[in-house]
């Protein structure tokens, strides 16, 4: 066998038997990277400058923009590098520094994603107690156990991966280093680390994704009880952002990972990737911005006042 030790780096073929098509793709791939990067960046600052913005929903959805934001930076820049360049190499490190945040950025947006699903709940069913429910301690408690179970399962995973025996064979079938494609360029049984991605894959996503049915279930059924159309419009209003984000953000993962059957051929789990990786980071700031009222009075204050107060105590 092959030592292991003498593969230090990698090849990232992505598109390049259909070299018109991966040119295309660059350039789109681009203009969402520079949405991503503005809208991400905006909700970010908009949350620490205005004053309006100092509650919970916007704590977690600061959170997610800097999630978005290191999502596709973790892959895009590389991403680019290679395709506009002659050089398709990236190093052993860089693959494993990529995959590990890939896996971990991935499982901390499920988990984010049921957090700001059970503030929602709060929010609607029991707003008389919400921000003494949601208080600072618990928001901050919340997002550190997204990344400490993210981190935990990506220990599990990522190392695995990278120390499959691969009997010299460097090519990896995709844009960046991913653990489906990584698994595929091995020279030995995989079963076990299948099967390991598919069961930490099932509890990671089916989880938090149960918890926020179960959420928007209580949720509805709160909503139905108001009997104002003004009242259940404002309810919704405030739940119809994440729950449109949810469901592309899941779909797509659902559909890529653990659907039953047969798994994406190569070349469309590549555009599924980027799909999950890398447009639907860029299209959340504009779900959550467009469809807020608040953010886009936060817009106006920034634009139209000399004089800011920001006061992130608390949060």
């Amino acid at each position: 066998m092959v030592n292991e030790s003498f593969i230090k780096e990698f090849i990232l073929l992505g598109f390049t038997r259909q070299p018109q098509l991966e040119v295309v793709i660059s350039w789109v791939v681009f203009c969402f990277y520079t949405i991503a990067l503005l809208g991400n960046m905006s909700i970010i600052l908009l949350s620490f400058l205005d004053d309006h913005l100092q509650t919970p929903m916007y704590f977690f959805l600061r959170n997610l923009a800097f999630l978005d934001l290191c999502y596709t930076t973790n892959i895009v820049p590389q991403m680019l590098v290679n395709i506009w360049g002659k050089d398709k190499r990236i190093t052993f490190g860089g693959c494993a520094f990529q995959l590990f945040n890939d896996v971990t950025l991935c499982i901390v947006e499920c988990i984010l994603l049921a957090v700001m699903s059970y503030d929602r709940f709060n929010a609607v069913c029991k707003p008389l107690h919400y921000m003494t429910i949601m208080n600072s301690q618990l928001c901050q408690a919340l997002v550190a156990m997204s990344w400490v179970v993210s981190i935990v399962n990506c220990m599990i995973l990522s190392p695995y991966a990278m120390s499959l025996p691969r009997c010299g064979n460097h090519h990896l079938d995709h844009f960046f280093c991913e653990i489906s494609a990584m698994v595929k360029i091995a020279c030995v049984d995989t079963t076990a680390i299948e099967v390991t991605t598919f069961v930490v894959c099932l509890i990671m996503a089916l989880v938090p994704l149960l918890l926020i049915l179960v959420s928007y279930g209580f949720i509805a059924v709160a909503i139905l009880k108001i009997k104002s159309a003004t009242g259940r419009q404002k309810a919704f209003g405030t739940c119809s952002s994440h729950l449109i984000v949810v469901s592309i953000f899941y779909g797509t993962l659902i559909y890529m990972y653990i659907q039953p059957g047969n798994s994406p051929n190569q070349d469309e789990g590549k555009l599924l990737s980027i799909f999950y990786s890398i447009v639907t980071p860029s299209l959340n700031p504009l779900i959550y911005t467009l469809r807020n009222k608040e953010f886009k009075g936060a817009m106006k204050r920034l634009m139209g006042s000399k004089k800011h107060s920001p006061d992130t105590r608390g949060y």
